[in-house]
């Protein structure tokens, strides 16, 4: 387990007792928080807990990727494929390059995709709301 996780028991028992919607909420949420802390670090200067932060984003991205199941829908699947490679790519450009820009973008498109997720579970009766943020992966098999 994280460290996170092992110093906030509540955050172990919100991921253990999580469905598998929450818990791609949860790591969207995650993303979106490690980008904002290392786009914080990269304004004041702080390189090297900035680099630290995005490899975080970049590990979540990766989960998010992971869990990715084309056997329903694959053109869906291989569409949020592609955004998912294009945020962590970008993620590795601010991380090499220190671009602030980058950073940005990468929160954009998580973003929109943890909005888009918030609505898809909501019109599923599974709604949660889009707060909060911990590290966890899983994995959502979309069916038809």
């Amino acid at each position: 387990m994280t460290r996170a996780v092992e110093t906030h028991p509540y955050r172990k028992t919100q991921i253990l007792t999580a469905s598998p919607a929450e818990l791609m909420l949860l790591l969207y949420n995650a993303a979106i928080c490690y980008c904002e802390q290392a786009k914080g670090r990269l304004d004041a200067g702080g390189f090297e807990a900035a680099h630290d932060w995005l490899v975080k984003a970049e590990n979540v991205v990766l989960e998010l990727s992971a869990g990715l199941r084309r056997d329903a829908y694959p053109e869906l699947v291989d569409n949020l494929s592609r955004l998912f490679q294009f945020v962590f790519y970008r993620l590795f450009e601010a991380n090499t390059s220190r671009n602030r820009q980058c950073v940005e973008e990468a929160i954009s498109v998580l973003t929109l995709l943890r909005d888009a997720w918030v609505e898809g579970i909501a019109d599923a009766g599974a709604y949660v709301a889009p707060t909060g943020s911990a590290g966890a992966s899983g994995s959502v098999e979309l069916s038809a």
